[in-house]
Formats: structure tokens, C-alpha cells, sequence
């Protein structure tokens, strides 16, 4: 199935997601892309329903065919201090700031957002697997998350972030409870199932 190239095509539209939101470690990543209304591409999803190559192919088609992009992280202490929602939502406005020309319209994945600017908004639940400029948004911060996930992982191998990127899997879970926590994890996350026993 083809995804819609815009929501509304009578004004300049970005599209808006988030990656890395449920992770125990590293930032919350966003993007922002305004497409041309002509673009097309068969491939482009929603980044979750891709496999890693298909995003790293994508990643600089969309970054050469954008009219406009930005790229925002919003790191774990940050995300301790106004919660995750609070940083998955600053980092989109912060990715939207980025772009050239500013956007008349806002599409948002999911259902929260808060007003930037006078810019009128529409929150779209699965939005990045209905709309082209949402799910380039997806794969543009799922892919630069992911980069930096494999870059911190070469300081702390042990946790394998260049496997789970900081998501709760049981391997990065029984890290934690072996190794303890970096000054890469959210402390304000349930870290372990049995949180108590962890000295933060």
C-alpha cells in the first residue's frame, strides 16, 4: 500500500516522529522533513516495518530529495528531568525549528504534541504508515538514534547497543543487573523488574 504525500496539499507541510522513546539508555531521537508533493518512493515506511538496510538506504535518499530536515536528540538526563513525553516532544519542535523554509503545517505520529508557534498541527495515530513525510521522519530518526546507540556502545560494550540500541531486552536487562548503570541510562525508567535492588 502507498503512503499519501500529504495531509494538506494547499499549504508547506512537515511531518514529525520520534524514535527511542521506550529505550532504558541513550536519547530520544526526532526528525522533521518537508517533502516535495511530487516525491515518491516505494519503499519508504514506516521506519519499524523496515529492515535496518532498507532504512540506511533510505536514510540519504530522504536527506537529498527533502525539500528541508532536521534532527534532534534529547539526551537521558534531560529525559529525567521533564519525563519522556515532555522530551519526545521538544525534541520534534526542536527538529522543526531546523528547517528552511519554516513549515505551514505540522503532521505529528501519534496522538500529543504541543503548540509551536501559530503553526496549526494534526496529531496522526500511525502516522508514519500513512503519510510519506512522517514515516521519512521515522527513518531519519531512527537511523541517526541508532548511529549514535553504536557509538556510545564502543564505551560500553558490555550492554550491546549496537544490537538492542538501548531498548529493554532481556540481554541488556541482565547487563544491567551485572554491570550496573552507565551515565547513558534513564534513571527515572524501570530499569530492572525488580527496581529496589538497584542502587541509583
Amino acid at each position: 500500500m502507498n503512503l499519501i504525500n500529504t495531509f494538506s496539499k494547499q499549504v508547506l507541510e512537515c511531518g514529525t516522529d520520534e524514535a527511542g522513546r521506550g529505550c532504558l539508555a541513550g536519547p530520544v531521537t526526532a526528525a522533521a522533513v518537508i517533502l516535495d508533493p511530487k516525491f515518491e518512493n516505494i519503499i519508504l515506511n514506516d521506519s519499524k516495518q523496515l529492515s535496518e538496510k532498507k532504512r540506511f538506504l533510505l536514510k540519504p535518499m530522504i536527506e537529498l530529495k527533502a525539500i528541508s530536515f532536521g534532527v534532534s536528540h534529547i539526551f537521558q538526563k534531560e529525559i529525567d528531568s521533564i519525563n519522556i513525553l515532555n522530551a519526545s516532544i521538544k525534541a520534534m519542535q526542536l527538529s522543526i525549528e531546523q528547517l528552511k523554509p519554516e513549515p505551514e503545517f505540522i503532521i505529528v505520529d501519534g496522538n500529543r504534541f504541543k503548540p509551536y508557534k501559530d503553526i496549526p498541527y494534526k496529531t496522526i495515530i500511525k502516522g508514519d504508515s500513512k503519510y510519506l513525510s512522517i514515516a521519512a521522519a521515522s527513518v531519519l530518526a531512527k537511523t541517526y538514534r541508532d548511529l549514535y546507540m553504536e557509538k556510545i556502545h564502543e564505551e560500553f560494550p558490555m550492554y550491546n547497543w549496537k544490537k538492542n540500541k538501548g531498548y529493554p531486552t532481556k540481554e541488556h536487562r541482565a547487563a544491567i543487573k551485572k554491570y550496573g548503570i552507565t551515565k547513558y541510562h534513564r534513571k527515572s525508567f524501570r530499569l530492572l523488574p525488580e527496581q529496589y535492588q538497584l542502587d541509583l
